[in-house]
């Protein structure tokens, strides 16, 4: 299967498992493997509206801007819910990066769904 690979698009979103740490936004590193066949995008050399690199980044970042959330978990499991939701691909893999845990470089989680 071919994949669309967006590598750590940042977000600014209010997470925390404390009220305190929601309280300011916080940055996020989303990386994502969106597998589909792009076949025609690479026969024609024509865009498709629907799977554009900036279709997809607009729609992470509004749902990350929508509301606060709790776990870096929730945020990964809603991403791949929503591209594949929309079709934009058939399996998607998201990888959310972290930056609060002292004495880390990142703490992150990875998922992959598929349709």
């Amino acid at each position: 299967m071919d994949k669309i690979i967006i590598s750590d698009l940042e977000v600014q979103s209010h997470i925390g498992t404390t009220a305190g740490e929601r309280e300011r936004p916080q940055r996020l590193l989303i990386s994502l493997v969106l597998e589909r066949d792009l076949g025609e995008a690479g026969r024609t050399d024509m865009e498709s509206s629907t799977t554009g690199y900036d279709v997809v980044i607009a729609l992470v970042k509004q749902l990350l801007t929508q509301r606060p959330r709790k776990l870096i978990e929730a945020v990964a499991t809603e991403i791949a819910e929503l591209l594949l939701a929309r079709r934009l691909a058939v399996a998607v893999t998201v990888e959310v990066k972290k930056f609060s845990m002292p004495g880390t470089q990142y703490v992150a989680v990875e998922i992959r769904r598929a349709q």
